[in-house]
């Protein structure tokens, strides 16, 4: 059976979570409770010598790193995440990329924390999450073409990086109304059940 190794807050677990659900897989979740410290046990770190979540047992093989293991199902499990044509895949890979290697990075709640520590209170947790988010998402706006989702009208890695990142900007009070192409696709996106079901409010925690 599959196991995912899933904290309910993640944004990395939740991208996986999600493509998952549309490769219509069953899997079991062991959760790794970050605010516990879970990820920095030894059992974890036997799993994941980063210490980080989603951690997937999957075919035999341990699996970290979201991205990786979502290319990987779309792979095995012919999921069509990806365009045929290079220069197509490249830019949906574009799309994915501004989220979850350049805001997301920036916004994990350890930078958040330690900026706001050394800053000795000049910068505040929501001021930090609201420039960052705000302004890669408007980045991500402009990057995007016209069409139901993300990149055209199937789902791709891109939709799965955004969605979990309109979680955070939702969480952190990030105003979306200067991005009505962001706006239109989420409310597509909302509508597919390994969208929903994979929201954090559906997760186990």
């Amino acid at each position: 059976m599959t196991t995912l190794y899933d904290y309910w807050r993640s944004s990395a677990s939740y991208r996986v979570r999600i493509a998952l659900g549309l490769a219509d897989m069953q899997w079991n979740t062991e959760i790794v409770d970050l605010l516990n410290a879970d990820h920095r046990s030894d059992t974890h770190l036997t799993r994941n010598p980063q210490g980080l979540v989603p951690t997937l047992d999957l075919d035999g093989q341990m699996m970290t790193q979201s991205i990786a293991i979502i290319e990987y199902l779309d792979e095995t499990r012919d999921l069509g995440l990806l365009p045929k044509s290079p220069m197509e895949k490249a830019k949906v890979r574009a799309l994915a990329y501004a989220i979850a290697m350049e805001i997301h990075p920036i916004c994990n709640l350890n930078v958040a924390k330690f900026a706001v520590q050394t800053s000795q209170g000049a910068i505040e947790n929501k001021q930090w999450m609201q420039h960052f988010i705000t302004k890669g998402l408007l980045a991500y706006e402009q990057l995007m073409p016209n069409g139901t989702y993300s990149y055209g009208e199937s789902v791709t890695l891109a939709d799965i990086c955004l969605m979990p990142q309109i979680y955070n900007a939702n969480r952190w009070d990030v105003d979306l109304g200067p991005m009505p192409k962001i706006r239109s696709v989420v409310s597509q996106l909302e509508k597919l059940p390994a969208f929903a079901n994979a929201h954090p409010d559906n997760s186990p925690h």
